[in-house]
């Protein structure tokens, strides 16, 4: 009784949130009626919504506790992750998202891989796709369960193994009951509530610190002046690689890049560019400084910047203990926006353009209920892994993020704009890009960030592959008009 009483407003607020969750759930599961309800919400959905679901998907805990506290040690260069996040949220809605939208409308895809796969023509493209998002989507996934493991943790002082099977059941439940519109619903809620937190989360740490001029007395102390050059915790051109490789996902992560399948026209293109963009600008410029800020608040000598935002949120002389209990929800819900979509994303690709192509499904009800059981198989495992997890949180986004812009980017953005291009342009791309990135990372090289050198690999290697081979004529149709959404999103852009 003793426990209740002295969590009661988490207790609440959470119970709240969940009876939320079953609500979603069950209107994501009266409105699927088929595959592609369950996997892009039947490409009907409005921009206001999918831009909310873009921007809550990526946000999750990575980025309210990895992210937040990374500066207490990167120092102010981290502060480019901000301009950065929203360059390629402009760049992914308004270059990627209306050809996207059109090509694989016309393809018939719901999945990367399919894609991959129809656009080239390539079955093994699409095969080596698939091993790529399941096998990247464990590294974030397993980021964002110790996140939220340890934040929960914290709120409800229960053991951290207790509390990464709590948020198992719950987001396991959830996503496989209601599928991409259950999802889609609840980010737009979750997107909401994040909006708040990172203000709250700002104003909070900043009243803590003595003012936004706190940062002048950091800078001026000697243990932290070296946090204020360029090459505050390594040299800059790795730090560099570490932002990009964090934020281009925007562009190339298919748990973003289903959002675009979904959306119903070019008007929904133009509301969800200006929403995901407004999102990321808000946020992302309040919670990058936050370890920054910690300076003046907790001191020198964290070792592990994973647990300061946890550390002030706990800290009744910092956040009051309402507030922190809606911050604990925001975390929550950061975390869930993002797990939900990478578990969809690997059920769809593993049941579709894996399994499926060998046994397939004896009908779409059977499909998605075969997709289901996927979502909660890759839960359980993750949730393994995240017990004992290989890194920190930052580093195992950066690795995710790297190995799809190594491997996808290329044949991406040139498989939407360039007519030119065939299986093997495809195939030697991803794995040249895959190579290059993990011997380079073996290498361990401490002036340039393994991302940056696989990426031209990949991509000198498309070109050179691509050059001689010429779309099918049932793709090549796709390439004859720009259509008119793009003309006006472009020029929205500018």
């Amino acid at each position: 009784m003793s426990w209740l009483g002295d969590h009661w407003i988490v207790v609440v607020l959470l119970a709240a949130y969940t009876g939320m969750l079953v609500l979603h759930a069950w209107q994501g599961r009266r409105g699927t009626h088929g595959l592609a309800d369950y996997y892009v919400g039947g490409r009907a959905m409005g921009g206001v919504a999918l831009g909310l679901s873009f921007f809550a998907t990526y946000s999750s805990t990575n980025s309210f506790v990895g992210f937040a506290g990374q500066s207490y040690h990167y120092g102010a260069p981290w502060l480019l992750l901000a301009p950065i996040i929203v360059l390629f949220c402009i760049i992914a809605w308004a270059l990627v998202a209306p050809r996207l939208r059109r090509f694989t409308e016309a393809l018939g895809s719901l999945t990367i891989p399919d894609f991959f796969g129809f656009r080239f023509g390539s079955a093994r493209a699409r095969l080596i796709a698939a091993v790529i998002v399941i096998g990247s989507s464990f590294f974030y996934l397993t980021a964002v369960f110790k996140g939220v493991g340890a934040t929960l943790g914290a709120f409800l002082d229960v053991d951290y193994q207790l509390a990464i099977w709590i948020f198992f059941l719950i987001v396991m439940a959830y996503t496989a009951v209601g599928g991409f519109i259950s999802v889609v619903k609840t980010d737009v809620v979750q997107g909401l509530i994040m909006l708040v937190a990172a203000v709250l989360l700002f104003r909070g740490t900043v009243n803590a610190a003595g003012g936004l001029g706190a940062l002048a007395a950091v800078r001026a102390a000697p243990a932290t002046q070296q946090l204020f050059t360029w090459d505050a915790a390594m040299p800059f051109a790795v730090l560099l690689g570490i932002i990009i490789a964090g934020t281009i996902k925007l562009v190339v992560e298919p748990r973003q890049l289903s959002r675009f399948y979904a959306l119903r026209d070019a008007r929904a293109v133009r509301h969800g560019f200006w929403v995901a963009t407004l999102s990321f600008l808000l946020v992302y410029a309040l919670i990058v400084p936050i370890g920054l800020y910690a300076h003046a608040i907790l001191g020198e000598g964290i070792t592990d910047s994973d647990t300061i935002v946890p550390r002030m949120l706990t800290d009744p002389d910092i956040f009051h203990p309402a507030v922190s209990a809606f911050m604990l929800v925001a975390l929550v819900a950061a975390a869930m926006s993002s797990v939900d979509s990478v578990l969809l994303v690997m059920a769809a690709t593993c049941h579709r353009d894996l399994v499926a192509l060998l046994r397939p499904a004896a009908s779409e009800r059977a499909a998605v209920r075969d997709t289901a059981l996927y979502v909660a198989l890759f839960a359980f495992l993750t949730t393994l892994i995240a017990l004992n997890p290989p890194g920190g949180i930052v580093a195992l986004t950066s690795f995710s993020g790297s190995l799809y812009a190594a491997c996808f980017l290329p044949a991406l953005i040139f498989g939407l704009y360039w007519r030119r291009g065939d299986g093997r342009a495809a195939v030697a791309s991803m794995l040249v890009g895959m190579v290059v990135l993990l011997a380079w990372k073996r290498l361990g090289s401490a002036t340039v960030h393994e991302v940056f050198p696989a990426m031209l690999a990949s991509t000198i290697v498309y070109i050179a592959a691509a050059w001689g081979a010429r779309a099918s004529p049932a793709v090549a149709v796709l390439f004859d008009t720009v259509p008119a959404e793009e003309k006006v999103t472009r020029a929205m852009a500018r």
